[in-house]
């Protein structure tokens, strides 16, 4: 059963992977062009020779965004999947559309909301590139924060559930992340290496939509995976009531 689930879930979170390439396409590559202009023009101002590409820019907007969102996507519809598979009969009374609903919502803040609100999406042409190595390594350290502090938090919800009813223990939990990942957040550096000369409109536009290609991705995780795996668990029969 969970190899099937894994199948399709790779199946729904190559759907997925579609809709957040349309996504991409529209709203977040004409924020790219923006931001590559922006670095040309400042190095056209500086004098600097211009790099050669290695990648086309209409092979990175086309074949190459499709091909890295569709690759990711699928990806996380199997982890998905799995986790789902675990999952099942663990949280209280709540049916495959539900659980899978409730895994999407919580993976989505976990895994994408909380990061970047201490570290924001740049476009690739801002940031000192001396320093990519330490703004990859606080992120996802900030990741791993999130993720540790949310294992911790259900933890915790599942004995004061067990003692003082659903409602204390899922406030306590929410309650006892937020301290968590605020504390930790608070004590991570800050990196903050925008220019001050760049599009204010641009940054926020592509931050924005970086979210965006996120919130369809998993919007369609929670909300589709959820009744395909509710017609692979509990099968329908045609003539079961003939």
């Amino acid at each position: 059963m969970t190899g099937r689930l894994l199948v399709r879930g790779m199946l729904v979170g190559l759907l997925a992977g579609l809709l957040a390439f349309g996504f991409a396409k529209i709203f977040g590559e004409p924020q790219v062009d923006r931001a590559i202009a922006f670095e040309e023009s400042m190095a056209h101002m500086h004098g600097d020779a211009e790099e050669p590409e290695l990648v086309s820019r209409e092979v990175q907007s086309t074949f190459g965004l499709l091909t890295g969102v569709v690759v990711y996507s699928v990806s996380l519809g199997g982890i998905f999947a799995l986790v789902f598979a675990y999952s099942l009969g663990r949280i209280g009374k709540v049916g495959p559309r539900g659980l899978s609903a409730l895994l999407a919502l919580a993976a989505f803040f976990v895994l994408i909301v909380v990061p970047e609100l201490k570290y924001p999406a740049n476009p690739p042409s801002v940031g000192n590139p001396d320093t990519i190595g330490l703004r990859t390594k606080v992120f996802f350290m900030m990741l791993l924060v999130s993720v540790v502090a949310a294992v911790i938090a259900i933890n915790a919800a599942r004995k004061i559930i067990a003692n003082a009813g659903p409602w204390a223990g899922v406030i306590s939990g929410v309650a006892l992340y937020i301290v968590i990942v605020a504390v930790v957040a608070s004590l991570f550096p800050t990196i903050n290496e925008v220019p001050e000369t760049f599009s204010a409109d641009v940054l926020w536009k592509f931050r924005t939509s970086s979210l965006g290609i996120q919130l369809v991705l998993w919007t369609t995780l929670g909300l589709v995976f959820g009744p395909v795996a509710e017609r692979l668990l509990q099968p329908r029969h045609a003539f079961a009531h003939a």
